[in-house]
């Protein structure tokens, strides 16, 4: 079963302070306490901002041989999430 009890009650303070800046930073504006009356995208642009944050993607460029023409280099990129 589903429960959204924080486990650490000294972060609570803390998660909420990053929800709003996640939320301005997406153009939502978020009041204290209840939000109920968001869309559902604005409400999924912070919730997707906050995760953005939490876990930063890398970005990995190199060159490599083109495959259509011949002596030259191309780039290439990968972006990948670095996880636990």
């Amino acid at each position: 079963m589903a429960s959204n009890k924080t486990l650490v009650p000294e972060a609570k303070e803390a998660l909420e302070r990053f929800k709003m800046e996640a939320a301005s930073e997406v153009g939502v504006n978020l009041k204290q306490g209840y939000n109920g009356d968001l869309t559902s995208k604005q409400a999924g642009s912070v919730g997707g901002q906050m995760v953005k944050k939490m876990t930063p993607t890398r970005l990995l460029i190199f060159k490599r041989p083109s495959r259509i023409k011949r002596g030259h280099k191309v780039d290439v990129k990968y972006e990948f999430c670095l996880m636990a």
